[in-house]
Parts: C-alpha cells; structure tokens; sequence
C-alpha cells in the first residue's frame, strides 16, 4: 500500500519521511514534493491549486500500479482531494482512503483573507499564531528569508482555491482535526459530502499542528485505518530503536 503524503502550507513533502520508520513495512510512504521546495527547488512555486492538482496528477497516475492512499494536511488535505478528481479523471484508480487532516472541507472554505500577499512581518505573525514553526526557526533570519516566498505563495494558493461540485469520491474519506484548532467540527463533518463512501472523523489534542504534536497517535489511526480497508493485520512500526504494537483505531 503506497501513502502518498502531500505538504502543508510553506512546508515540504520531506516531513513525512520520518514515518517510513514509524509505519509498518506493507505501507510505503511517498513524499509528494511540490514545485519550488525540497528537491524542486529550481521549479517555479505556483499559486494555482488546479494547476498543481493538475500537474500531480499527470505526474503521478502512471506511477499507481497498485492499492495507494492519500493524505495530506491544512493545505495540503485540499490539493489531495484535487488530486483524488484528478486521477480520477486520468482513468487510476480510486485511492484506498482520502486521510484530510486539519483543513475544513472544501465545499465550505473561504480563503479570502489569502487573496492578496502577505507581508513579510504579516506572514511572521501568521506562523507565529499557527503555533508550528520554533522561536528559533523564527528568529533566524536566512532562513525565513527562503521559507517566506514558499510561504507567501501557498497562501495565495488557498485564496485562489474555488470549490466545484462534483460527483462524492467513491473512497473513503477519513478526516482528522486538532481540538484547539480554529476549524471547528462542523467544518470537518462538512468532507463527509465528498465521499460515496464511508466517513471517519477522529479530534485529536492539540492545535492545528497537531501532526506534529500527535504524530504517534496520528500515525496509529492512520495505519490502523489501512489495515481494516485491506484486510491486513496492522503489523508492527519501523523504527531506529524499537517495534511495537499500534493500537486500534477508535472513533
């Protein structure tokens, strides 16, 4: 089973190659970078989410010879959704589980306090009132200066974000939300239209980081969640120093 992992606002896709020794050996976890970071640097960062959507989905839909899931946080919960339609329409396969995690459902976002670009000192308190990015990161100079362009741009990507109804997903969908987060609960009920089939909503503690925060318990629901889609055991975690057991999901 394939995880395809898409990044959140200004972050990159590498985050989550920390949980290729956190998950068990059956789920491959696959870091879908974007253009303009990590590894695609040199590539132009763009402020269409259907583009991007668009040229995920080209990229990827001949790569998928097999059962894959999606996941994706904040932002990135939104372009997989796009991505889910996207290869779709390229004729793939639908995905196992679409996992959309902090992020309210698309039909009901309103993005237009991103649709112009922030400033520098704007975006700083934008992070700073997120509450996921260290003091220290914040603090240091040169590297704001690299991550804010990123940044910036993703944030107008979510102004331009319109919303088009269309046929529910016929996978399905499994949403996860922090307790103290912003998006409120009824936001994230709201995904449940977007699937044919079945709906999972899981509040976990924590603020709209709560991916890092509860990465554990995150991670455990999420393989827990593979493993009754496919009828597997859900195995042991990969990790420098131990194995142990997930616990079952519980809703």
């Amino acid at each position: 089973m394939r995880l395809l992992c898409l990044p959140y606002s200004g972050g990159s896709a590498m985050f989550y190659a920390r949980w290729r020794r956190l998950l068990p050996s059956w789920i491959d976890v696959r870091p879908v970078e974007w253009p303009g970071r990590g590894a695609r640097m040199d590539e132009p960062l763009t402020t269409d989410p259907r583009v991007l959507a668009a040229q995920l989905a080209g990229e990827l839909a001949a790569q998928l010879d097999g059962p894959y899931a999606l996941f994706g946080h904040s932002l990135g919960a939104v372009i997989a959704f796009e991505l889910a339609h996207g290869l779709l329409d390229r004729g793939a396969a639908a995905p196992a589980i679409l996992f959309a995690s902090g992020a309210e459902a698309p039909a009901v976002r309103d993005g237009s306090k991103w649709r112009e670009p922030l400033s520098d000192e704007a975006l700083m308190q934008e992070l700073r009132n997120l509450q996921g990015t260290p003091d220290e990161a914040l603090s240091n100079a040169e590297l704001m200066r690299s991550a804010l362009p990123v940044l910036r741009a993703d944030f107008l990507m979510c102004g331009a974000y319109v919303y088009r109804p269309r046929r529910p997903l016929p996978c399905p969908v499994h949403v996860f939300g922090g307790a103290d987060d912003e998006t409120g609960r009824e936001a994230l009920e709201a995904w449940q239209q977007e699937t044919s089939a079945s709906f999972a909503l899981d509040i976990l503690p924590g603020h709209h980081f709560f991916i890092h925060t509860q990465q554990a318990e995150l991670i455990d629901r999420i393989c827990a969640a593979l493993a009754r889609q496919s009828g597997r055991s859900i195995g042991l975690h990969r990790s420098e120093d131990h194995e142990r057991v997930l616990r079952p999901a519980t809703h």
